[in-house]
């Protein structure tokens, strides 16, 4: 049985990702890592030669900036790396996210237990999607919560619109007609991905929110939205955040001892509907989120 990781990256140190730190969470218990790096022009791909792993296959790529609908040229990157892949399964990890050390033999066991069952096509994870600081997650409930990331290969499985999971499709010409694909099932790990999406020097924050948001819109949107070269404000754009109780990925230890700006959630200021404060309430209770989008068929 054959793990191969794989992701996607552009101008990374530039816009303050993680992605040293998200391709070394999952080397341990990958045999090769392909990584799509797009036309970079801060070193990003240096960096990553630097890590000096001869698992690491670098796939050089050129983004098409036209491509603005939907963030679907983050989906296309995903799939490049994807498709230059050789093994059994395959384990995506994003430029933002992070494995935990603990958890790696658990998730390796669970690929093995699912190699031998042909049903499986996937492995669901839960999202901590850290929000302002290394201190909180964000609470909101329009936040998604879990995801596929590790898949069974060659069996036309593709990402799934902006790379935020994956589907099985007919073939990939279907894929790229924009078939809907079919959900995966999947087996459920209950083990953690942290998501750093969320997460840096509120200038900085800015910044990389205007390039991850010219994907989406377009030059007249990003015109009047970033007029004025603010740093980002977190206290308007979110409900609530809830303190993290764990501890984070040892790679990035130097990232959370260097949080040196505020984030105080006394200080939010979006109101939250009486609605909302009641499905809060219940769910907190419950332990049970209502509603939540599921991009997947769980089995067992």
């Amino acid at each position: 049985m054959k793990v191969s990781g794989f992701s996607y990256v552009r101008n990374g140190l530039n816009y303050n990702y993680p992605f040293i730190q998200a391709i070394k969470s999952i080397l341990p218990v990958c045999d090769e890592f392909v990584i799509a790096v797009g036309d970079s022009t801060d070193g990003t791909r240096e960096a990553i030669e630097a890590i000096g792993d001869n698992k690491i296959r670098i796939i050089d790529t050129i983004w098409d900036e036209t491509n603005r609908k939907s963030g679907k040229i983050f989906g296309q990157q995903a799939n490049i790396a994807l498709r230059e892949t050789t093994g059994d399964w395959a384990f995506h990890i994003q430029a933002d996210e992070c494995i935990h050390e603990n958890d790696l033999n658990k998730i390796y066991d669970f690929i093995k237990r699912a190699d031998k069952d042909e049903r499986v096509e996937g492995l669901l994870f839960n999202f901590l999607n850290f929000y302002g600081s290394y201190k909180y997650l964000n609470g909101s409930r329009y936040q998604h919560t879990r995801e596929v990331r590790v898949i069974r290969n060659h069996r036309n499985i593709y990402s799934y619109k902006d790379s935020q999971g994956f589907r099985r499709y007919p073939s990939f010409v279907d894929y790229e007609k924009e078939h809907k694909g079919f959900k995966l099932k999947v087996l459920d790990t209950h083990l953690p991905v942290f998501h750093y999406n969320y997460v840096r020097r509120p200038e900085n924050m800015s910044k990389k929110a205007e390039f991850f948001e010219k994907f989406w819109h377009n030059d007249q949107y990003l015109e009047k939205k970033y007029v004025e070269k603010k740093a980002f404000d977190y206290y308007n754009g979110i409900d609530r955040v809830k303190l993290f109780p764990g501890t984070h990925p040892s790679l990035l230890k130097s990232e959370v001892d260097a949080e040196d700006w505020e984030f105080d959630p006394a200080k939010i200021t979006k109101v939250m509907p009486l609605k909302d404060k009641v499905i809060y309430f219940i769910e907190d209770l419950l332990q049970y989120r209502f509603g939540d989008y599921k991009n997947y068929v769980k089995i067992g």
